[in-house]
């Protein structure tokens, strides 16, 4: 699969009376997000905010970030299964909003959703503080359950996300970005001098707000398989979860997983990339064991040299991932894992749940359970009231003064698996 990703580089975002882009500034028309999102009965009302880098601005509880998209060519649109039919997508142009980021935000859903500072110390830590982000602060109907609150919080983000994609459609790109996967045997004898390796990418879905869907589909109910990296560039894989903001995949990461990009950077200098193995993380052993075979079986079948692991979320799940590593690693194939630690705030602490000697390779996050002060901002979006409860905080987490103490876990990415904030640039 040969995937062109344009990207139109948004250096503002503005309110006015026409959507469109201009000048590098996306032009939002207020009204018209909140007459699409307010189509959602399940939604009854809706703020639309502007976050900047640099502003003094604190945006929680975080719920997905997304990147606004358009397909331009071949088959497929943009979500597919969710917002678009289900075709296979990963081929053709698509053009990307490079620097601009839809923002679902509002009333709490699960106690795992997060921050982003948009200036500060606490900016330092999320990617997101470096966008130009529409912000949606979604009031759910009354009597909504947290279920239908979600999916439709989610729903309302893809919405916008695809409304505001389509503005880049006869827009011509600040810059052309080519990826290129080929079938398996053409890929393998491409570069037959360079080690072959793959991603084997675990998707969190254990359930209870714990989601993601792999083209529309939850991934919970999928065996592990093999997907073209382009496929996930273009939108095949989609965040329905509240696990912790600090190792939460948005949308936004799994459109622009780094290390998928790091990989590709890297095929046909010093690694041949063969594809990714997307699994899930699962709730019971059987269906760990089952996941874990399965995805052993594969990177065999592919014939690769190594893998790199990366995981989402911690506790449950790092026995998925130790599963993996131990069970790919005994079919004689290179494992790095990836991954962050909760190790107590003075890092004394055991760092994962469970390990294994085979596990010899690791790319660190940091530690989520850090200290860390985050000062006060001119300007919240969204509400401070949940600030004490969600994971990484605590009573009197929110100070007076509006400042706040916390686990760093509490930041949206900050240590994310994916490595955004500290890429791996790992050897076999």
């Amino acid at each position: 699969m040969r995937l062109e990703l344009g990207e139109i580089k948004i250096t503002d975002l503005q309110f006015s009376n026409v959507s469109k882009i201009e000048n590098g500034i996306l032009y939002i028309n207020e009204q018209e997000i909140r007459e699409l999102v307010l189509q959602d009965e399940h939604i009854k009302d809706i703020k639309i905010e502007i976050a900047k880098p640099g502003e003094s601005i604190r945006i929680t509880p975080v719920k997905d970030v997304i990147e606004p998209r358009v397909k331009i060519s071949n088959q497929g649109g943009i979500f597919p299964g969710v917002i678009s039919k289900v075709d296979t997508v990963g081929e053709g142009r698509t053009h990307v909003l490079k620097g601009a980021a839809i923002v679902t935000c509002g009333r709490i859903v699960g106690f795992q959703e997060g921050i982003i500072d948009m200036t500060g110390p606490g900016a330092d830590y999320t990617p997101f503080s470096k966008l130009n982000n529409l912000v949606l602060v979604i009031e759910p109907a009354d009597g909504l359950n947290q279920y239908e609150y979600e999916a439709a919080a989610r729903m309302a983000g893809l919405k916008v996300a695809t409304h505001v994609g389509k503005l880049g459609q006869n827009v011509t790109p600040d810059e052309l970005k080519i990826f290129e996967t080929k079938p398996l045997f053409e890929q393998a004898q491409e570069f037959p001098h360079l080690p072959k390796v793959a991603y084997v990418y675990m998707l969190q879905t254990q359930g209870l707000l714990h989601d993601t869907y792999v083209y529309g589909v939850d991934a919970k109910k999928i065996v592990p398989t093999i997907l073209y990296p382009t496929e996930i560039m273009d939108g095949a894989i989609l965040s329905g979860n509240c696990v912790s903001a600090c190792d939460k995949n948005t949308t936004y990461h799994h459109l622009n997983n780094p290390i998928i990009t790091s990989l590709y950077d890297r095929h046909g200098k010093d690694i041949n990339f063969m594809g990714v193995i997307i699994t899930n993380e699962n709730v019971y052993l059987a269906d760990k064991e089952r996941s874990s075979n399965w995805t052993a079986k594969l990177t065999k079948l592919l014939g690769v040299d190594g893998v790199i692991v990366s995981q989402e979320g911690f506790g449950n799940p790092d026995t998925d991932l130790i599963m993996n590593c131990k069970k790919i690693e005994a079919e004689g194939v290179k494992t790095v894992i990836v991954t962050d630690e909760y190790a107590g705030r003075d890092g004394a602490s055991q760092s994962l749940a469970d390990a294994d000697k085979a596990a010899d390779a690791v790319v660190t996050g940091g530690n989520a359970n850090e200290l860390i002060v985050l000062p006060p901002m001119e300007k919240t979006i969204g509400t401070l009231a949940f600030v004490d409860k969600i994971a990484g905080g605590f009573a009197g987490s929110l100070r007076p003064d509006g400042s706040i103490e916390a686990e760093i876990q509490v930041i949206t990415g900050a240590t994310n698996e994916l490595g955004f904030n500290k890429l791996s640039t790992t050897s076999f």
